[in-house]
Formats: structure tokens, C-alpha cells, sequence
């Protein structure tokens, strides 16, 4: 099986199937029909004898995948009726837990760039390599919008406070941060991808992980541990950053000041999902908490806005709105997590709404 065209690419290699994100001048973003290419490979491959393990990597020398393809939703929300993007993350979502499922070895190449979109497609995998190149994340919070595709469930699972720390700054980490944090299994130098690939060809993932993985070199995180978890165990934002600028350390300050950039109703709104994550359970009630989230962002001025400033205008000075923290109220966050109805993603079943697990 081998199709060379496309945003996706998709052939066969011995005992492995390789999928390839294709679109390296935007960064290998996501869009629907990606979503559901990938799941239909998926699904041929799950049922198809001959393959034993599915590799999943990235076009070009930049990353894997640089996230969903914000543009189209920057358009849906401000144009149209927010249908459009809420069809693309319920398929995306249903993908995701697919991943995190998957019967087969699921190896993900985190090489280069993975952020929003492309950890739901790596980090869910049952085997994440991540090399020196590797800078990993979830920087929703900077276009007013929530960390999803699991992003929050996978981050809540982080020792302490760092997946705390990580969902709100939307802070870009390496090999050994993303280990500690959970986020990868192994690291191996870009230069021995080729080869790793290669040999998944003919032997076992365990096999070619014991030729090739190495310890990483040295990470961040594990230094600064003390102060995040004192800091982000606050139960409000406001409190998360006055600790950060009390605390005297200078990262700390620097992580405050990465807050106050950031869309206060995304900080809030994220703050709350991850703090509802380790009541709701599975993978499943996570994301379906997600989508509520990400369908109740679509009518917010935050999200349209940060990504103009972002990536339309490119001029990174978005203007917030609520523009302080202390304007957001316990109100407005609320109505991210309010039922759907009918719309409900209900991957955990029609009968177990997220807020059961309250």
C-alpha cells in the first residue's frame, strides 16, 4: 500500500505502516480531511494482518505538527456559524481517543515541532520518541483559546503542578521535560531517526527502541519543580501569579509575565478544566469536557482575536477582552463547561455526561 500525493502520505514498509503529515510549508497543520484520512488508514491497518506497527511522522525539517489548522477556525468563528470547526474537533477528538486505544504499536516521531493538534496525534500513542530537536506544546491560552485534543488530561497526569504550569504559559519544552512530564517514552537523536524507522521495517518496537533510545540530555523542569508547585497549587489565577512574582526566583517572575499576556478568560476557563480533569476520569470524559470548551470558545471575542494577532496580522498585540483578570467572572467561565444537548461529543456515552463525574 503506497499513495505518494496528498497532505497525508500513507505506504507500507515491511512489518509497519507509515503515516506522514505533508504539509511542511504550513508547518504539517492539521485540517479535517487529515483527521479523517488518518482515521480511515487506521482503520484499514487495525484489521489487516500484515501490519504490526503504525508510524506516524512529519514532511519537512521543521516538525511533526504545529497544530490545527487555526486559520479555518479563525474564519468559522468570525464569519460563519462555528459549525465548520466544531465538526473538524469532533472528529479530531474522536481520532485522539482512537490513538490512545490503538491495538497495534503506535509510534510517534515528536521530532522538531508538536503543539495543540499534533500532541493529540503523538502523545495518546502507546510509544512517543522525541529527539534534541523536540519542542513540545499546548500554547492555546495565547490565541484565547483551551488547551484540547486531551491536552488537558494528558497534562493533568504531570508530577505536581507542571502540567498546571504548562497548559496555562504555554510553555515550549524538550526531550527530558517532555519524559518527566509524561508527554514521550523515549528519546533518540534526530541523526538515528532514519534508522529507527528503517528498522521498524523488520523487527519489533521493542527491539529497534533498545538499539536506538539514549538517555536525554539534561531538562528544566526537574530544577524548578519547587517553586512551580508552590506557586500553581493556588485555586485563582490571580493568586498563580502574585505567588510567581513573590516568589524571587526570576523564571517564576518571567512564567508571571507570561500570564499576563495571555487571554484572561483562557487562563480562567483552562484553570478550571484542568482542575475538573482528575474528578471526570477517562480519556474519554476529558474530552468531552474539551469540546464543550472548544465549542463555547467559538463565541468569545478572545479567540478571533488571538489568532489575528497571532497568526493573520502577526503583529502579537492582541486586545483582550475581558483585559484583566479581575474582569472575568466566575460567570463566564462557567459557560464553557455549560451541557450542549444534543451536540454533546459523547465519546464516554450517551448517559455520562463530564459533570457526572461531580
Amino acid at each position: 500500500m503506497s499513495d505518494t500525493e496528498g497532505t497525508v502520505l500513507l505506504r507500507t514498509a515491511g512489518r509497519a505502516a507509515h503515516i506522514t503529515l505533508n504539509r511542511p510549508k504550513a508547518l504539517n497543520a492539521l485540517d479535517h480531511a487529515m483527521v479523517r484520512r488518518i482515521d480511515a488508514a487506521l482503520t484499514a491497518w487495525e484489521h489487516d494482518p500484515a501490519v504490526e506497527t503504525v508510524v506516524i511522522t512529519g514532511a519537512g525539517e521543521r516538525g511533526l505538527c504545529a497544530g490545527g489548522d487555526i486559520r479555518a477556525v479563525h474564519d468559522d468563528a468570525r464569519d460563519g456559524d462555528g459549525t465548520a470547526a466544531a465538526a473538524f474537533w469532533r472528529d479530531e477528538y474522536r481520532l485522539n481517543a482512537r490513538i490512545a486505544h490503538y491495538p497495534k504499536p503506535y509510534v510517534a516521531v515528536m521530532d522538531g515541532i508538536v503543539m495543540g493538534g499534533g500532541v493529540g496525534l503523538s502523545a495518546h500513542g502507546s510509544v512517543r520518541v522525541v529527539t534534541e530537536r523536540s519542542r513540545i506544546a499546548m500554547p492555546e491560552t495565547g490565541i484565547g483559546f483551551v488547551p484540547d485534543v486531551g491536552g488537558t488530561y494528558l497534562l493533568a497526569l504531570a508530577p505536581g503542578e507542571l502540567g498546571t504550569h504548562l497548559a496555562l504559559t504555554g510553555t515550549q519544552i524538550g526531550a527530558a521535560d517532555a519524559l518527566l512530564c509524561g508527554l514521550a517514552d523515549h528519546y533518540v537523536p534526530s541523526a538515528a531517526l532514519p534508522d529507527l524507522v528503517g528498522d521498524l521495517a523488520e523487527l519489533p518496537v521493542r527491539d529497534v527502541l533498545a538499539r536506538h533510545a539514549q538517555p536525554p540530555p539534561p531538562g528544566e523542569l526537574a530544577g524548578r519543580r519547587e517553586w512551580i508547585d508552590d506557586c500553581y497549587a493556588a485555586d485563582r489565577v490571580e493568586d498563580i501569579v502574585h505567588r510567581l512574582l513573590a516568589h524571587g526566583d526570576s523564571a517564576a517572575k518571567e512564567a508571571a509575565e507570561t500570564l499576563l499576556a495571555k487571554s484572561p478568560t483562557a487562563l480562567k476557563a483552562t484553570l478550571a478544566a484542568m482542575r475538573r480533569v482528575p474528578r471526570l476520569g477517562p480519556l474519554e470524559r476529558v474530552l468531552d469536557q474539551e469540546y464543550r470548551v472548544s465549542c463555547a470558545a467559538l463565541s468569545t471575542p478572545d479567540l478571533v482575536e488571538g489568532i489575528r494577532a497571532q497568526v493573520i496580522d502577526k503583529d502579537r498585540a492582541p486586545h483582550w477582552s475581558p483585559a484583566t483578570l479581575a474582569e472575568v467572572t466566575d460567570a463566564d467561565v462557567a459557560r464553557f463547561f455549560a451541557p450542549l444537548g444534543e451536540r454533546e461529543l459523547g465519546l464516554a456515552g450517551p448517559d455520562v455526561p463530564p459533570e457526572a463525574a461531580w
